[in-house]
């Protein structure tokens, strides 16, 4: 073969390359965007020390690549990082055909991980993992099993705190996700389809990601906070709750969710991080329920067209677009146009990270907000509040009872009763992550009856159900009047 020859062929297939580049630039972005997956899967079924020099090689031939160990991080971590299972009542619907030719329908569990947060048996997880089990069982890397106590719910970021009785547990070592950089290594720790104990390498693939995974729910006071830390960590259904640790072994996210088409990891997993984690799980260890903060604003990204619209020079900071009445902004003197550029020392460039910064604070708490008005900049110094638009602290309801059945109840009116033909009978107003729930009862539902003992308020109701043990009998009628029955086990 002739130089002639092997030009020719050299140049056809640099071209058949860039051709083949060409043509991925210019498919995948019309592609349609991947399914955001929530880790559901339903299935039957040493102390931390500072010695960080094991994580490198002293081979000065090696690249920079080899140099790189994670034997210390997963040796630290991995001990940390427990199995969870969680138990779900069986539905009170029966299905007749499927009970026909299967049998009866018994309770279903689900898998999935957490992380030990403190040797005295705190745990941390997601809220999806645990949110509607009856039963939430802990299984420590060692096999010892523990059934766990749920101590809190947090929707608003996908968290969840539980607690174990045991001491002297391998709790992790607390990162600092501000830290944590785009390139930088990670590990996803966790129990991927019941496989215990397994550890995935890769790198932070982008920071203050939101994915619309948590859905807002002003009913239920739900206020979603998504700046997720993006891996592309092997993330699977059953890695959810579990750890993500740098290269140190320091924990900087909890494993969420991943993208993909088939339910399975496809390149893209996303933590919550571990400054969102810290202050959430500090609340529910403090009041059983999150202190949330607010701006009272509403606020927008600022892209090319919204930057050209306003004659801004740079695309950067948040576009305040309302500022709400009684609201901690309107009180200190924000405005509709300005532009916030940093929460406390932090500068924030789009909506997710503003959210991330004002998320660790609580109702009282006073931080300064940077923002540009009018092509100046401003530091204005606020007392955030809470949603209803003071500095009150949140308090967790008073009945145990209450809390686990994840109910608010309301006495009814005459002319519901009227209207219903009852004499008596309580309305379920509001219903969150409980046994209630679980059982298929919706809010609205009026419970007239339990265990044939007629019901006629709230309180009456709740000093029934405290004396009942094991299983009892709900009987009430819908706004339309459907009747209904349903077993409840206490």
């Amino acid at each position: 073969m002739n130089w002639k020859d092997i030009a020719q062929k050299t140049m056809i297939g640099g071209m058949g390359g860039a051709l083949a580049l060409g043509a991925f630039l210019l498919v995948s972005p019309n592609e349609k965007s991947q399914n955001i997956v929530i880790e559901k899967k339903i299935i039957e079924a040493e102390p931390v020390t500072n010695n960080y020099a094991a994580r490198y090689t002293t081979d000065d031939n090696s690249s920079p690549e080899d140099r790189i160990d994670f034997k210390y991080a997963s040796q630290t971590t991995v001990n940390a990082v427990v199995h969870i299972t969680t138990t779900y009542e069986a539905s009170s619907y029966k299905d007749p055909f499927y009970e026909y030719f299967y049998g009866p329908q018994g309770p279903m569990k689900a898998t999935g991980s957490g992380v030990i947060m403190s040797s005295d048996g705190y745990i941390v997880t997601n809220n999806h993992v645990v949110e509607k089990g009856s039963k939430v069982e802990v299984t420590l890397n060692d096999k010892r099993s523990y059934v766990a106590k749920v101590i809190g719910l947090d929707p608003a970021t996908d968290l969840a705190l539980l607690k174990i009785e045991e001491t002297n547990l391998p709790a992790i070592e607390l990162g600092n996700s501000d830290n944590v950089e785009v390139g930088e290594w990670v590990l996803a720790v966790g129990n991927p389809f019941n496989l215990t104990s397994t550890v995935t390498a890769g790198i932070v693939s982008a920071k203050a990601r939101s994915i619309n995974l948590l859905r807002a729910d002003l009913d239920k006071e739900i206020f979603p906070i998504e700046s997720f830390i993006q891996t592309d960590a092997a993330v699977n259904p059953g890695n959810s709750g579990g750890a993500l640790v740098n290269s140190k072994g320091e924990l900087v996210g909890i494993n969420t969710a991943i993208a993909s088409r088939t339910g399975s990891y496809a390149g893209y997993s996303f933590a919550v991080p571990v400054n969102i984690m810290k202050k959430v799980t500090k609340d529910l260890m403090e009041y059983g329920i999150v202190q949330r903060a607010f701006l009272g604003v509403n606020i927008k990204d600022i892209d090319q067209k919204l930057a050209k619209d306003l004659d801004l020079k740079e695309i950067s900071g948040v576009y305040i677009a309302r500022v709400i009445e009684g609201g901690a902004a309107k009180e200190a003197g924000l405005q509709v146009g300005d532009i916030v550029t940093k929460i406390g020392t932090v500068a924030v460039n789009n909506v997710p990270e503003l959210q991330e910064q004002v998320g660790r604070f609580r109702p009282g708490d006073k931080v300064a907000v940077t923002i540009k008005r009018d092509g100046k900049e401003k530091v204005i110094n606020m007392t955030l509040k809470n949603k209803d638009g003071n500095t009150d602290i949140a308090e967790k309801p008073d009945s145990e009872t209450l809390e686990n059945l994840g109910v608010t109840f309301e006495e009814t009116s005459s002319q519901e009763r009227k209207a219903l033909n009852i004499d008596c009978g309580v309305k379920v107003k509001k219903l969150t992550a409980g046994k209630l729930r679980v059982r298929g009862i919706k809010e609205g539902f009026i419970i007239t009856k339990v265990d044939h003992e007629e019901v006629c308020s709230p309180e009456q109701l709740v000093k029934i159900l405290e004396k009942k043990k094991g299983g009892v009998l709900v009987e009430g009628v819908y706004p339309n009047g459907q009747a209904q029955y349903f077993g409840l086990g206490l």
